[in-house]
């Protein structure tokens, strides 16, 4: 079977445009809520540093910045690992039915 019949099967299959639907919905969602918090806190940091610049408690050294920043970066390695645990099940599932469909 040549490469190019092959390609053909893999596009025209349904399942191949599920896919590509499901992942690209996916990544959407999951960068904008990266990106979205991370260039409100930088647009806040430039615009209103002293909102971030406050401290958590009267007499503290933390400010209300370190535990924001912080958060952010947890929560985009977390949502990282949503995507690679998602990645490796859901969509690696469908790629090999589109695969095994196409070898036939």
């Amino acid at each position: 079977m040549s490469q190019q019949n092959i390609q053909a099967k893999i596009r025209s299959n349904p399942k191949f445009a599920e896919l590509v639907g499901k992942r690209t919905r996916f990544a959407i969602i999951l960068s904008l809520v990266v990106l979205v918090p991370y260039y409100s806190f930088m647009m806040v940091t430039a615009f209103n540093p002293g909102l971030l610049a406050k401290p958590l408690a009267e007499g503290s050294v933390m400010t209300w910045g370190w535990p924001l920043a912080a958060l952010m970066v947890v929560g985009g390695w977390l949502l990282t690992g949503v995507y690679i645990s998602r990645a490796n099940g859901e969509f690696d599932d469908l790629n090999q039915q589109i695969l095994k469909e196409a070898q036939k």
